[in-house]
């Protein structure tokens, strides 16, 4: 038998410094391999499975699931198998730890090691995961079972779901999220508890009965902190204008008409011409930034980028997260449409990386969708702006002197007043407003 070795657990990405364990992917005494995933844990930003840098028999299993973890703190011990000449899982492993200490991102999902790994990958004992992990085939009808998201496989385990036995949805029959949501039962309506027979806490302040404790932690917990940071340190200063977009409404269903299949959503029409406002005033395109000198002395600087990776806001059953589209400022109306739609599943799905959801430069905020016109929304730290589009609806509206019904929305600004002045603010709405108001100009132009 080799030595022990201790897998500490690496920095996930963009500097998270804790993760809470998922789930264990191989129990104490389980054969694994370089680079076989290990472990499901959740950061702030993402639900990533960590693949294993040592090849032998797990000896412990430094934790239990729904427990925080430390970056830099034991995750999990292998002994070394007994094989001499094993120069190939020798040679992953030194890859593996090479690829950790330069920052890969490709080490927290396990790609991008060295050839091999994926039949090792493949051939892992789960003890205590046997009835999914020992089935892969549909009885039935004797194929695979489609399935590529790790979030798919847990909630299908948690909810007693034979993953052979549905029908997925998705390309090429991949099974999705919706469809194990769909094959689960509805939740039994809970049971009321009377005062008198629950030991219920009572609250100093309210003099009501405490009823639920909720942990923050994860993407709550990473949001509280990030919204807190923004609100003490941003001065942030508020512009706003209605906007009439009924010619970019008829633009896009004329669209549509000719070729339903691939007309763009009307977020990917504002997002092209914020990225266009971002070229003609780039102050908003930035980023505040304060660090003490060598003799202490606060230094200020504003960080300007070569581009725009544009963020956009989305709801998940996680939370509020902000994927980004890199290098959006190179993409055209119909490629950010196709983003848009790829970071959305992906975020819903836990599939986001933290790459993809730590790096944006700007944010494009549509709570629109939510029934509302407007919103006092706080700055994605440490972006200098956000633009937020509310509801479009009929309106009466005066146009050429003639009052009409017009399709109406309401664009905000909200901005960092220490990166650009009220006026730059302005004019970079009022850029984003005409485009949307005369939008065939506005393209002819991009």
């Amino acid at each position: 038998m080799g030595d022990t070795q201790v897998f500490l657990l690496p920095d996930l990405g963009e500097g998270l410094t804790e993760a809470e364990l998922v789930q264990w992917l191989v129990a104490v005494g389980d054969e694994v391999s370089v680079d076989q995933p290990i472990a499901e844990v959740e950061t702030a930003k993402a639900v990533v499975e960590v693949p294993s840098p040592f090849a032998g028999t797990v000896a412990t299993l430094h934790g239990e699931p729904g427990q925080t973890l430390d970056v830099g703190k034991p995750l999990i011990s292998v002994t070394a198998a007994a094989a001499p000449g094993d120069s190939a899982a020798d040679a992953a492993g030194t890859a593996y730890r090479e690829e950790e200490k330069a920052g890969s991102g490709n080490v927290l999902i396990g790609y991008g090691t060295p050839a091999g790994s994926g039949e090792a990958r493949r051939s892992r004992r789960r003890k205590s995961l046997a009835p999914i992990a020992a089935a892969p085939m549909e009885p039935e009808l004797g194929r695979p079972v489609a399935v590529s998201s790790p979030l798919v496989r847990r909630m299908a385990r948690e909810n007693g779901i034979d993953l052979g036995t549905l029908q997925g949805s998705g390309a090429g029959g991949l099974i999705t999220r919706g469809d194990v949501e769909a094959a689960t039962p509805a939740p039994a309506a809970p049971v009321p508890v009377s005062p008198e027979s629950a030991d219920l806490k009572v609250d100093a302040r309210t003099g009501l009965g405490i009823a639920a404790r909720t942990p923050v932690r994860g993407v709550r917990r990473a949001a509280a902190a990030a919204l807190s940071r923004s609100r003490t340190e941003i001065p942030e200063a508020t512009v706003w204008v209605d906007v009439d977009a009924t010619a970019l409404i008829e633009l896009r269903a004329s669209m549509k008409k000719r070729d339903p299949a691939t007309t763009p959503g009307l977020l990917a029409f504002i997002a092209r011409f914020v990225t266009s406002g971002l070229k003609k005033y780039p102050e908003l395109n930035t980023r505040f930034h304060a660090s003490p000198d060598a003799v202490g002395h606060d230094v200020q600087e504003i960080i300007g980028f070569d581009g725009v990776n544009l963020g956009f806001a989305a709801q998940t059953d996680r939370g509020l997260v902000v994927p980004s589209i890199r290098n959006a400022h190179r993409l055209s109306t119909r490629e950010l449409d196709a983003e848009i739609r790829r970071l959305s599943t992906a975020a819903r799905e836990g599939r986001a990386t933290p790459a993809e959801l730590g790096s944006g430069t700007f944010t494009l905020n549509n709570y629109g969708v939510f029934g509302v016109d407007g919103s006092a929304a706080i700055i994605n730290h440490p972006e200098a702006a956000m633009l937020g589009v509310g509801r479009i609806i009929d309106k009466p509206w005066v146009v050429d002197g003639q009052l009409a019904v017009r399709k109406m929305t309401e664009l905000t600004l909200v901005f960092d007043h220490r990166v650009c002045d009220g006026a730059t603010a302005g004019d970079f709405l009022r850029h984003v407003a005409d485009a949307m108001e005369y939008p065939a100009s506005a393209l002819a132009d991009l």
